[in-house]
């Protein structure tokens, strides 16, 4: 049975959507795994949002165990950078004894330090293609804009220091043309995009409909991975991944596509 740590600051509705969505999976017997524990940096009481996502944990039974990095920001002073590794080395320490196959992170919205993607393989959701853009959600979704893509997607990664560039697990992609797309492609054509950033901002439909597209798909692409990972198609080792002949996988992963299509045919979403 694969045992898995779960890394989110639970800000919201996605956070919570992914523990939800792959918990409830491994429930009906769909994946040989177990939640070990879930992890946040934020404490009780600390944002409506993180206490929605402790209620879920906890109506799950799952271990949860916290430390406030807002709270270890402010009794420390100055940049948070220059203290991340004493923070990964407290949130180490409340979870000794705890070995995790995996640990997932889900809208855990730290940079690890060195030694925690040492201590843990750490699996980090990625919205963008292998060689796509860089940063937040947000910001990939504006690059996607200004240089017309035709798709986009998402991947896993391990973590590590190397922000958003770490060995790719898998990733799924995602058509961003057609004719749901076609109008608002074309409405760019007299317009600059920095214009519409300030006018319109997140509001404006393209960007919308990127996101909805990408973000449909995000539970499902962990879901897959995590049992790729069961099934030992791929090993995380070292900072390194291998398949299982024991060689390297890919530089660009697994594409899951196939079993991403099935899956959400299956729930009535194909």
């Amino acid at each position: 049975m694969l045992s898995i740590g779960w890394f989110s600051t639970g800000r919201g509705e996605g956070s919570r959507g992914l523990l939800q969505f792959v918990q409830e999976r491994i429930l009906k017997g769909n994946l040989n795994a177990q939640i070990q524990f879930v992890f946040s940096n934020r404490g009780p009481g600390e944002a409506a949002g993180s206490d929605q996502f402790f209620d879920l944990a906890r109506s799950y039974d799952l271990p949860l165990v916290t430390l406030s990095s807002a709270e270890f920001r402010r009794q420390r002073g100055g940049s948070f950078a220059r203290h991340r590794e004493e923070f990964d080395q407290q949130a180490s320490s409340l979870l000794s004894g705890r070995q995790p196959d995996i640990c997932v992170l889900a809208g855990y919205m730290l940079i690890l330090g060195g030694a925690m993607c040492r201590q843990y393989p750490f699996l980090n959701l990625h919205p963008a293609l292998p060689d796509g853009p860089i940063g937040t959600w947000q910001e990939v979704i504006w690059q996607l804009i200004e240089t017309t893509a035709t798709h986009t997607g998402a991947m896993i990664h391990l973590a590590t220091e190397a922000v958003d560039r770490g060995p790719v697990v898998s990733y799924c992609t995602v058509p961003i043309v057609g004719e749901e797309f076609k109008p608002h492609w074309k409405d760019l054509d007299e317009r600059d995009v920095s214009q519409i950033k300030t006018s319109q901002g997140e509001d404006f439909k393209l960007f919308q409909l990127i996101r909805q597209a990408e973000y449909q798909r995000e539970p499902y692409l962990l879901f897959e991975t995590l049992r790729t990972v069961a099934d030992g198609k791929v090993l995380p080792k070292e900072n390194r991944l291998l398949n299982n002949l024991g060689k390297p996988l890919s530089a660009n992963g697994l594409c899951l596509d196939e079993e991403i299509n099935r899956a959400m045919i299956e729930d009535g979403l194909g």
